[in-house]
């Protein structure tokens, strides 16, 4: 479970984050959502202790991200907006490399790394070199990377960006079988028929603060508004301006 307690960021004079506070709990996928400078990339970076927040906390599984960051690390699976891979391996050895650095034995890390190209679908590049893959590929790679110490935590930020269509289906269903095992989802995304098919629960912000915090169906009902797309807009106009 991920909780977020007034959390504050600020870059010189810009307030990127001006107390944001939501949970995501197990068993469910949450959405967190926004227009760009909203904030969503700054409280993402909080909870996978990129970042340190001015004032507030974050918990992983009731760990403090930045009392005990490494800690908290553990429980987590990222990916980073614009995570890179290292070019000169093929795509099995940086998941493989980064199953080692998790603390995964030799064995379980092979294991892990078949279990994820065949998840994933990487079988047809898997030992290619990454230097000139796709950015869908490159995406699919960093998404295997995340999972492979299958954390029980997963925060996801746009991993449908530059995906075809049928990679991005097969995304959704990793994702809900992540959701369906039990794990914390928590992702960023800018794709609405993304978040109506997945999010248990939707998490709006704008100007740094959260706009409203409700199930999809509680955000329809609250905004007047029976289309996502049209709620999401209602939802940052209630805000007002910074």
């Amino acid at each position: 479970m991920i909780t977020v307690d007034g959390i504050h960021k600020s870059f010189g004079k810009v307030r990127a984050v001006r107390g944001v506070s939501f949970d995501a709990p197990d068993g469910k996928i949450t959405g967190l959502l926004g227009p760009n400078g909203a904030g969503k990339s700054t409280t993402l970076r909080i909870l996978y202790t990129v970042l340190r927040p001015d004032e507030g906390s974050a918990t992983i599984n009731g760990i403090n991200v930045v009392d005990d960051s490494l800690a908290a690390r553990k429980c987590i699976g990222a990916l980073p907006h614009g995570a890179g891979l290292y070019p000169h391996l093929t795509a099995r050895e940086n998941i493989a490399y980064y199953a080692k650095l998790c603390g995964l034995s030799n064995d379980a890390v092979d294991e892990r790394v078949e279990h994820l190209v065949k998840l994933l679908e990487i079988d047809d590049f898997a030992d290619r070199r990454t230097k000139g893959f796709s950015q869908g590929q490159r995406t699919k790679v960093s998404i295997a990377r995340s999972l492979v110490h299958n954390p029980q935590n997963v925060i996801l930020d746009e991993p449908s960006n530059g995906l075809d269509v049928m990679a991005t289906r097969s995304l959704r269903e990793v994702i809900l079988k992540l959701k369906d095992a039990g794990h914390c989802v928590l992702f960023s995304s800018h794709v609405m028929q993304e978040v109506a098919a997945l999010c248990d629960d939707i998490v709006i912000i704008a100007n740094g603060k959260v706009a409203i915090d409700d199930s999809t169906d509680g955000i329809r009902e609250r905004t007047g508004c029976d289309d996502l797309e049209d709620a999401f807009v209602k939802a940052i106009e209630m805000v007002g301006p910074a």
